[in-house]
């Protein structure tokens, strides 16, 4: 199986900067939620990750950072809350199946 294209570290680091802005932004509640899920990006199933991979190598990098960084913002403004980052992944792939439809 070929490597993916974006390694579950990759997608840990999504998460991880987020939190640090939210640190910066001394916003404890959404440093906290993003932590949270960069702790459970570890137990994402490979298969999720792959799927991840292979549709954002369709779109590209531009358009799934035009899909990503709202949904990243709305953690930290406190209107999403995701109880584990494959629920997160899963919002980002319905997100790009509407973008690449």
């Amino acid at each position: 199986m070929a490597k993916p294209s974006v390694s579950r570290d990759d997608f840990r680091g999504l998460f991880a900067f987020y939190a640090v802005k939210a640190h910066h932004d001394h916003n404890a509640v959404a440093e906290g939620r993003l932590l949270k899920l960069f702790g459970s990006s570890d137990h994402i199933p490979d298969g999720l990750l792959e799927l991840w991979s292979s549709r954002t190598e369709l779109i590209g990098p531009e358009a799934v950072g035009n899909i990503v960084s709202p949904l990243a913002h709305q953690i930290l403004d406190g209107g999403a809350q995701y109880n584990h980052a494959s629920d997160f992944l899963h919002r980002l792939l319905r997100e790009l199946d509407r973008d690449v439809h």
